[in-house]
């Protein structure tokens, strides 16, 4: 089977497909063109969970697959990932899905409803991990951005260990899970999480990063999708 990578945009889509050379394939889905090289589909579905889960949904109906890869850039917290390095998610969370109350925010859990995050398996991770030279923890996926120190810390807060926050991760988990497919999230960090200083941010490093980290990946990932693989740990 083959492994569906999805990421934000088109150019996170063609940072992934770099890392695999040669002329992809086009394949086209409702609302998204998807690039397909090899054993890999890598699909731009669009910024935000729902565009995301929608994409993601679209493809995993389209075609068999092994596993599927939220990918792209993102935000981190902390000194352990900077700029330019790279982030796999350990639990992908839903940091904003839920009710604010006064006494704070209450998880869509605490209200009865659905899930708040889906954990990647354990050895999967850690195997991307060392391929890629990753840090491994929690990421958030948030529908609104980061822009404040208060924000920032609030996040903390809520999820100690968290690592680095995007949109899409929880989106491509939801409908990963729905397909019963297993679901990872890899990220390569373009700015820290807080204050909007564009000039800060590091996207082209981000980028070159993102290629390298599936080129060194690429053969775990494949690897995955061979029933006794996914034993090992």
């Amino acid at each position: 089977m083959r492994v569906l990578v999805v990421t934000a945009v088109p150019v996170e889509r063609d940072a992934v497909t770099r890392a695999f050379g040669g002329t992809p394939e086009t394949v086209a889905l409702p609302g998204a063109e998807l690039h397909r090289l090899g054993a890999f589909d890598v699909l731009a579905g669009g910024a935000g969970p729902a565009a995301a889960a929608a994409a993601a949904a679209f493809a995993l109906a389209s075609a068999p697959y092994g596993l599927v890869v939220s990918a792209g850039i993102g935000g981190a917290f902390t000194p352990l990932t900077p700029l330019g390095s790279l982030v796999v998610a350990s639990d992908i969370v839903a940091a904003d899905l839920g009710a604010d109350t006064p006494d704070g925010f209450l998880p869509v859990t605490a209200l009865g409803f659905g899930r708040d995050h889906f954990a990647p398996p354990p050895a999967l991770v850690r195997k991307v991990a060392a391929a890629a030279g990753a840090a491994a923890g929690p990421v958030l996926t948030v529908s609104t951005v980061t822009g404040t120190a208060e924000r920032a810390g609030a996040l903390l807060a809520a999820h100690p260990g968290a690592l680095a926050e995007a949109m899409e991760g929880f989106g491509v988990a939801e409908a990963a899970a729905r397909a019963e497919v297993p679901v990872l999230e890899l990220r390569a960090v373009s700015n820290a999480v807080g204050p909007r200083d564009r000039d800060a941010w590091r996207i082209g490093d981000a980028l070159a990063a993102l290629t390298e980290a599936f080129g060194k990946t690429a053969p775990v990932l494949e690897g995955w999708n061979r029933h006794d693989d996914r034993h090992r740990s």
